[in-house]
């Protein structure tokens, strides 16, 4: 079922659209649209819940789950939380500014908070960041969480909170993180110039003079 935004949706929405480091300010002023099995929206506590098979796209962000809960508080603050289906995770994906990078990010929950400006994905936590199609950097831990006022990522391998254990993705065991960066590469510099000697001119052609 194509669900279209209302006015009423459209704060509540705004909670996803800075969730990654330099993410697109463009992506602030493009149209917002969620596509559901369903929607629930609550006028009082300003709450949207929207359930099955969620997509919302947002000019380059992407988002997919299962569930999708979206508040705002008395403060203007919005906040938003997405659930995976069990056995799957949740999805999100968002296109740095200024250069050729992409942010992906896997979880079994995705959970933004609007008021510390933090993306946290929590349960079988996956992040990578792509260099046009390239694979530069991978994380994988229990919990991740990106901090986009400091630029600064956090890997936790503790448990998750309500379960017996953390295990990340394959590669990460229980209770560790994994990370896999790739070097940065200096730009080729132009080679220089080869050191020969100048020509001088001659008076004499052939030989001597008779």
């Amino acid at each position: 079922m194509n669900i279209p935004l209302h006015s009423w949706l459209v704060p509540c929405v705004l909670a996803l659209s800075a969730a990654v480091a330099h993410a697109e300010n463009a992506d602030r002023d493009k149209p917002m649209n969620v596509e559901a099995d369903a929607l629930r929206y609550d006028d009082v506590k300003q709450l949207s819940i929207f359930t099955g098979r969620v997509v919302l796209t947002k000019g380059t962000i992407l988002i997919r789950g299962a569930k999708l809960e979206v508040r705002q508080d008395d403060q203007g603050y919005q906040y938003g939380v997405v659930t995976a289906a069990p056995g799957e995770r949740a999805f999100f994906r968002q296109k740095r500014e200024g250069v050729d990078e992409t942010i992906e990010g896997e979880g079994e929950t995705i959970d933004y908070d609007g008021h510390l400006d933090t993306v946290k994905f929590i349960g079988q936590a996956q992040l990578r960041r792509f260099q046009g199609a390239k694979l530069n950097d991978e994380f994988n831990a229990g919990i991740i969480v990106y901090n986009n006022l400091t630029d600064v990522f956090t890997l936790d391998g503790a448990p998750v909170a309500g379960s017996k254990g953390s295990t990340g993705q394959p590669g990460a065991p229980a209770g560790r993180v994994r990370a896999m960066l790739t070097p940065k590469t200096a730009p080729a510099s132009a080679p220089a110039p080869a050191n020969s000697t100048p020509l001088r001119s001659s008076p004499q052609l052939g030989g001597s003079a008779q």
